[in-house]
């Protein structure tokens, strides 16, 4: 496909805007390095650490098998986005419209309005984890006055705001800013987690190797078989990257080509994981042998270490982190999705600040408020709720219109067009939406399947697509125009 053929016309001003158009090939500018820091700053969060050190110590396996298992979930999440984000890639098209092929070009607001509710709850509640981060920060140096209001001192209230403010200015400031940041943010978050590891490793000594060893020989509290633990890292692992799996397409419409894509996924993901697991599992273990307990919130970490210097580079290195990937995961996908639901009225901008004002009020209310009333569960249902679509769009694009899509098409609401289906929606892939979405909520809310609940993301996206392919063998959609 060249440049020339992603002219867009005799548009439906309900379904395009400048946003949500092809980018042609001449105006990318990401490769491998970009796509790599996409994974490095959603893996290197304050939650993303915890998770790794965590799963050396709770399920009873040898920490080799751990790490085979964190590894084995790179590799897979790898192959999900590469089949996820060629399309856009091949188009330049961001998952709103990319849906809108299997789904319907009304029917794509559904998927849309499900993942922009997710992301903003996310979004809102990761900016009161980054401003934790600038509150130590700011404590170090200044100390805090005390008193509270919704559970946060004055200098939480300050570093909330200021982290308000500064991920919206990045925002706001366009798509090469948020690549800046990203690309810059990435591989310092590596060199200081690589100098703590060192720290504690040379103030641990000759204690390492016997706290790596008890860690390699776990007994931990996981009662199942070690098949079934080691399956349960590997999809607890799967299901922290999902977020970013079903609309990598956002990001790789950026890219020049669909091999620095792979390239980026093969070095960000596998690699990029067993390496950070390495350095927690280090870590993890040097905590172990000088405080005598093994320590996986990297806070508490630093302030066990008492390093004032330390402190206020771990500080800002949490905060970069931390703010990486709410950008990556809870900011730009609803920036997309609430555009594409109103285009001619919200543009990516608009979305993106329609997203900060309503995680405003989730952040600052999350301590005292929404993290005690039961909310997060719900989300969390809405997030495997989401699953079924991954392999909805996979199936479509690969199986049913072997990798072919009429990109004008995807801007018209003309009865008769190739995605109109009936009145803009896609029944049959709304019946294979339902049926598979009624296993991914059951996960959650059954406690029969609570056993399910890591492999929910996964069998989820494989029902959707399953059923999906059911329904639509029979169907055969309209030539492409352009391929």
């Amino acid at each position: 496909m060249q440049d020339d053929e992603l002219h867009i016309s005799h548009i439906d001003k309900s379904l395009y805007n400048v946003d949500l158009a092809p980018i042609p090939h001449s105006k990318r500018r990401w490769g491998w390095f970009e796509i790599f820091n996409v994974w490095s700053n959603d893996i290197q969060s304050l939650f993303g650490y915890s998770l790794a050190a965590s799963l050396f110590l709770s399920y009873g396996l040898n920490g080799w098998a751990v790490m085979v298992a964190i590894i084995l979930a790179g590799f897979v999440v790898m192959v999900l986005v590469n089949l996820s984000g060629k399309p856009s890639v091949k188009y330049g098209i961001p998952f709103p419209v990319m849906v809108r092929a299997s789904m319907g070009v009304r029917g794509a607001n559904l998927p849309a309005l499900l993942r922009a509710i997710v992301g903003i709850f996310w979004y809102g509640v990761q900016t009161y984890f980054a401003s934790t981060a600038m509150a130590l920060l700011l404590t170090s140096l200044f100390g805090d006055p005390g008193g509270s209001f919704l559970g946060l001192s004055a200098i939480g209230w300050i570093s909330f705001i200021l982290v308000w403010f500064f991920q919206l200015a990045i925002f706001w400031a366009g798509i090469e800013r948020i690549t800046q940041f990203l690309n810059w943010a990435g591989p310092l978050v590596y060199l200081v987690m690589v100098a703590l590891m060192i720290i504690i490793w040379v103030q641990a000594g000759s204690d390492l190797l016997p706290a790596i060893g008890s860690i390699f020989s776990s007994s931990g509290d996981y009662q199942g078989s070690a098949v079934s633990a080691f399956l349960a890292i590997t999809g607890t692992m799967i299901a922290y990257f999902a977020a970013v799996v079903i609309n990598f397409g956002d990001f790789t419409r950026f890219v020049r080509s669909e091999r620095q894509m792979k390239l980026g996924n093969l070095l960000g993901l596998p690699l990029n994981v067993a390496f950070f697991s390495f350095i927690a599992l280090i870590i993890t273990a040097g905590t172990l042998a000088l405080f005598g307990e093994a320590l996986i919130n990297p806070s508490d970490i630093i302030e066990r270490v008492d390093s004032l210097p330390l402190t206020l580079i771990a500080a800002l290195t949490f905060f970069a982190a931390t703010v990486g990937i709410n950008l990556v995961a809870n900011f730009i996908p609803p920036a997309y999705d609430l555009a594409n639901l109103f285009p001619s009225k919200i543009s990516f901008r608009i979305g993106g600040l329609l997203t900060a004002i309503i995680a405003f009020f989730i952040g600052a209310l999350w301590l005292t408020v929404i993290s005690r009333i039961g909310i997060p569960g719900f989300v969390n249902a809405l997030g495997a709720i989401v699953a079924p679509f991954y392999g909805i769009i996979v199936v479509d694009y690969y199986l049913i219109r072997r990798q072919r899509l009429n990109i004008q098409d995807m801007f018209s609401a003309e009865p008769g067009s190739s995605y109109y289906y009936t009145k803009g929606w896609n029944r049959r892939a709304l019946l294979a939406f339902g049926l598979a979405a009624l296993f991914s909520i059951s996960t959650v809310w059954v406690p029969t399947l609570a056993a399910l609940n890591g492999y929910a993301w996964l069998i989820g996206a494989g029902l959707g697509g399953l059923f999906y392919y059911g329904l639509m063998r029979g169907y055969v959609p309209q030539a492409a125009t352009t391929s």
